[in-house]
């Protein structure tokens, strides 16, 4: 189950750091907070199938549903109930607003994983 897999840890490093010049260079209305949860879903599973050796779509299925509770944690608010909301790191990685849009986003990351994986014949299942 755990198999150390160089290609996904070098895509999660470079969509980490394309992540990191979303956040600290694009300040607009489309590629920071979309395209930037788009591609987190991503982050997530090349980073976990860089060490993990399980099915594609089922690792893919498991981000989606990490990432949607993430965005649940945002629509409770759970930075402010932990009283975090001075912590910027905190801010940034659990989140203070919830959007469906995020939902949208997360959900067309994972289908775009899912597909690539197809493609590649990685997973036999869509």
């Amino acid at each position: 189950m755990i198999k150390f897999q160089f290609k996904y840890a070098l895509l999660a490093i470079v969509i980490f750091l394309i992540e990191v010049v979303i956040a600290l260079y694009v300040h607009d209305r489309v590629v920071r907070p979309y395209i930037g949860d788009y591609l987190v879903v991503m982050l997530i599973y090349c980073f976990l199938k860089s060490f993990l050796n399980v099915p594609a779509t089922k690792l893919a299925i498991g981000v989606l549903l990490f990432s949607y509770f993430v965005e649940f944690m945002q629509y409770i608010g759970l930075v402010d109930i932990l009283g975090l909301r001075g912590n910027r790191l905190a801010v940034i990685v659990i989140g203070v607003s919830f959007e469906w849009v995020d939902m949208l986003a997360y959900t067309l990351g994972v289908l775009t994983i899912i597909f690539i994986e197809y493609k590649r014949g990685t997973t036999k299942t869509v």
